[in-house]
């Protein structure tokens, strides 16, 4: 395994974030990037999509106050693209992402930093803790917090700390990404992902640190949602008609769910017209009984100790099916057609819900 850069000092970081519609949360973003204790230069660079909802002119406000802030623009709204822009226009050997929908925990790029000297590795992550503010941001955090939720990647809850698939934002060498070429403007979600895989192929380490953590807040509506996981199952669908199998087998749970259902109303519409019947009827209605062992989850899941109250409850029995489902819908597109421009429009209009 190589470890080329490690050796590298480490005299400054670069920040990088996209930003799109995120006036009720930019703000708290920011203050916990730049509350980050280092004894380097430090910088943040900004990279605005066109927002509708005075996001940008927070940013601008936001910078004008503080020179370690820098803007560049994103007029094509797309992730990777800004992420690409935030790290050419960077000036530091190190590259921290960071979300305007998350804030980093004190303590985090200090801890980050020692992790990628100690093991010599050129992107490392830590754990996404989903917070929730409304009963239905609670259950989707609760669920994204829960490997049934997220099928168990070890950035939603892993302990062991080791050699990871991929990285939750990542610190990376700089040296690296441009080596592998940055981020895939090409792929609009799971970008993340497949910058990890490249990074592995070019025989680096990617890396989990357990004790780095990022609070993470959930979309705030059942559509925003939905539209979300709709997207992110579609890429990961492409990057299957990409990559194959270096895909994780966990990725194929939620379409196969979706076949089984309509598999399962199929069957059943052929029962209650009289088309199936007898001995084959018997026979097909085995369909029913992942469906039902599913249903039996997601209520199990709901009923659970540390479900919160009965309204988080009865959102968690809507958003485990409605994500798995969305997801699973949007993969099986992403498979036969590919992506193509879908992305996740769950960011767009100004609805999203303030932080007190």
């Amino acid at each position: 395994m190589s470890d080329n850069g490690s050796a590298a000092p480490i005299d400054g970081v670069s920040f990088v974030m996209p930003v799109l519609n995120e006036n009720a949360y930019l703000e708290h973003a920011v203050a916990s990037v730049l509350r980050q204790q280092l004894d380097v230069p430090v910088e943040l660079v900004l990279a605005l999509g066109p927002s509708t909802d005075g996001t940008s002119e927070l940013a601008q406000r936001l910078a004008a106050s503080d020179d370690r802030i820098r803007l560049v623009d994103n007029p094509a709204a797309h992730i990777p693209i800004g992420l690409n822009a935030a790290i050419r226009a960077s000036r530091y050997p190190t590259i921290i992402r960071v979300d305007a929908h998350s804030e980093l925990s004190p303590g985090y790029a200090a801890r980050a930093l020692d992790t990628l000297e100690r093991t010599g590795s050129a992107n490392v992550g830590g754990v996404m803790r989903a917070e929730g503010r409304t009963p239905f941001q609670k259950a989707v955090a609760r669920l994204y917090n829960s490997p049934i939720g997220l099928g168990g990647g070890a950035y939603h809850g892993g302990a062991t700390e080791g050699e990871a698939e991929s990285a939750y934002l990542g610190v990376m060498r700089r040296s690296v990404l441009d080596e592998v070429g940055l981020f895939d403007d090409t792929i609009r979600r799971g970008e993340d992902w497949e910058l990890n895989l490249r990074i592995r192929r070019a025989g680096h380490r990617v890396w989990f640190d357990p004790q780095l953590s990022v609070t993470y807040w959930p979309r705030e509506s059942w559509v925003r949602l939905a539209r979300q996981f709709r997207a992110t199952g579609a890429w990961r669908g492409e990057l299957v008609r990409r990559y194959g199998r270096r895909n994780g087998i966990r990725y194929f749970a939620p379409p196969a769910l979706v076949l089984l259902l309509a598999l399962a109303i199929v069957v059943g519409g052929l029962q209650a017209t009289g088309v199936l019947s007898g001995v084959p009827s018997l026979i097909a209605s085995v369909v029913y009984l992942p469906v039902a062992a599913y249903v039996l989850l997601d209520l199990a899941v709901a009923l659970a100790p540390g479900g919160g109250s009965l309204r988080q409850r009865l959102w968690t029995l809507i958003v485990l099916p409605t994500m798995h489902l969305s997801w699973g819908v949007g993969f099986i597109g992403g498979v036969l057609s590919g992506a193509h421009d879908t992305v996740d429009a769950s960011r767009l209009g100004t609805r999203n819900t303030p932080l007190p």
